[in-house]
């Protein structure tokens, strides 16, 4: 527990092996659940996830890809369902820094709905691949007046934490599925009312190949983006 809180962390995996059982170890203590989503991996991430010796770890196993997006949402189920009040999210491969986790709990135990991480506070155009890092810029330039989410200043990032009563603001089942679900849950929860705040977080990288391309990038962004402008008129804004 955190802050007097039960504390969840989804972990959404693909085709992770080699970094799967570094991300798990980093986890702190406190967190009484870690759900790791295998979205029907082709290599031994599943495997991987067994061999761990840890309290409250689960394994959830898609059997078939259904993309990150989804995994999560798995992920938030379950934690739900498991009397979670604060849910994290951090990566399978190992890319978020486990030091910038309590500042992400203690954002929302301090009222927010949902904690954002920004690596661009934290030093990101230094230690971020400079692809990721522009590509990161210009989607989050164009997800903040499409979501009205003005102050958050980097929507790609995936490092979050989440109150139950947020998670139960929105209709899970409607969200983006694959690439874009960060945006699509930010502007989903902004259309609810939810305070969404920024936190600074580490960029961590450990030269890891990135499937995602300009030609997704450039193929899923007006979805993405038309979206984010649904969810105001969905509930009524502007």
């Amino acid at each position: 527990m955190y802050g007097g809180q039960p504390i969840a962390v989804v972990m959404p995996a693909f085709n992770e092996e080699a970094l799967i059982g570094r991300a798990v170890a980093q986890v702190p203590e406190y967190v009484d659940r870690i759900f790791v989503v295998d979205d029907a991996s082709t290599d031994r991430t599943a495997e991987r996830v067994r061999s761990v010796r840890r309290h409250g770890l689960i394994l959830q196993s898609h059997g078939r890809n259904q993309g990150v997006g989804a995994a999560i949402r798995s992920g938030y189920r379950a934690a739900l369902a498991q009397g979670m009040e604060i849910v994290a999210v951090m990566a399978g491969d190992a890319q978020m820094d486990p030091r910038d986790l309590p500042a992400l709990l203690e954002a929302v135990l301090g009222g927010a709905g949902y904690a954002k991480g920004n690596r661009f506070a934290w030093s990101g155009r230094e230690t971020m691949p400079p692809a990721r890092y522009l590509g990161g810029a210009l989607f989050s330039w164009l997800t903040r007046p499409a979501s009205w989410c003005w102050h958050v200043f980097d929507s790609q990032c995936g490092y979050t934490a989440i109150t139950r009563a947020a998670l139960e603001s929105i209709a899970l089942d409607e969200l983006w599925p694959g690439f874009g679900y960060p945006n699509d849950l930010l502007a989903a929860l902004a259309a609810a009312g939810v305070e969404i705040v920024d936190v600074p977080v580490r960029p961590v990288y450990n030269g890891e190949y990135s499937g995602i391309g300009a030609r997704v990038v450039l193929g899923v962004m007006p979805g993405v983006l038309w979206r984010c402008q649904r969810w105001r008129k969905v509930n009524g804004g502007a």
